[in-house]
């Protein structure tokens, strides 16, 4: 099978501070490579990954790495609209990251409606145990409150870094089959492959019956 083949594309955006971990994470996810030493991302860098979601079923991941500094924040959030799903990463051993988590997703729920996104929140760094400044617990109780899964990840150990990204993909898998996801025209967070596709997978749903009409969800 053509690597490169796919049945739905999403679109999914990384969110969190400056020196989270952000490129990290997602360079060891699509080129398996970890630099000690790696550039602060300056607006907004892209990565494209293939997963097949579950067997028959490829999907394209379109990843837009975004800049934590607030004086890029101008430029990131014209990409919030456009994303299906958001990756809110802190650092484990720097609680102040942990404590704007609030921030990043409300500000990305403020910007997406009528839209959806699906989120996942990921402690980073989770091999520095030493210097850990947020337990386990506290992560898991925001977690709880925001309504997302919750997983501890190490980019430099290569830690769960496979399942942090698969599991938001299968997330948003789930709400395309379930029809908690609507794909709306002149959104770009889910694409099918042909028209003919889309079509297939609309008149999959359950609310399938065009006189139906499902009220417009934030995010989760």
């Amino acid at each position: 099978m053509d690597p490169t083949l796919w049945q739905y594309q999403f679109r999914i955006i990384m969110l969190g501070d400056s020196t989270v971990g952000k490129s990290s994470l997602v360079k060891r996810y699509t080129e398996d490579n970890f630099l000690e030493t790696i550039n602060e991302t300056v607006g907004v860098d892209f990565y494209v990954h293939f997963f097949e979601v579950e067997p028959g079923v490829r999907v394209k991941m379109q990843f837009w790495d975004t800049a934590g500094q607030e004086r890029f924040r101008s430029v990131t959030r014209s990409y919030y609209r456009n994303s299906v799903g958001g990756l809110l990463v802190f650092d484990l051993t720097k609680r102040g990251t942990f404590e704007h988590i609030r921030d990043w997703h409300a500000e990305v729920c403020e910007h997406v409606l009528p839209h959806k996104v699906l989120f996942v929140l990921v402690g980073h760094k989770s091999d520095d145990q030493g210097k850990r400044t947020v337990s386990r617990e506290e992560a898991e109780k925001l977690a709880g409150i925001l309504g997302v899964p919750y997983i501890e990840a190490s980019a430099k150990a290569g830690h769960n870094v496979k399942e942090t990204f698969e599991l938001l993909a299968r997330r948003i898998y789930r709400g395309l089959m379930s029809g908690d996801l609507d794909l709306h025209e002149g959104w770009d967070g889910v694409k099918c492959a042909t028209p003919l596709a889309l079509e297939a997978h609309r008149r999959s749903l359950p609310h399938s019956d065009p006189t139906h009409k499902q009220k417009p969800k934030c995010c989760a």
